[in-house]
C-alpha cells in the first residue's frame, strides 16, 4: 500500500531509517515512532518508495 500524502511518505522514511538503526529512535516524533514500532520495515520501505510527485502535502 503506498502513502498517500507527502507527510505520510516521510515519516515513513524516517521510521525506516530508525529501524535500520540508520538514525537516532529516540528523534522520532508522532507518527513516524508510532510507525516505527507497529510496522514491519518491508512496509516501511513499501510508503518510503513511493514517489512523491502528485501527492497533497497533507492527508484529509
Amino acid at each position: 500500500m503506498p502513502a498517500t500524502s507527502k507527510a505520510q511518505q516521510k515519516a515513513a522514511g524516517a521510521a525506516l531509517a530508525a529501524k535500520r538503526g540508520e538514525a537516532p529512535k529516540f528523534k522520532l516524533k508522532g507518527a513516524s515512532k508510532q510507525m516505527e514500532k507497529s510496522m514491519s520495515e518491508d512496509q516501511l520501505e513499501e510508503f518510503a518508495s513511493t514517489k512523491r510527485k502528485g501527492l497533497p502535502d497533507k492527508k484529509d
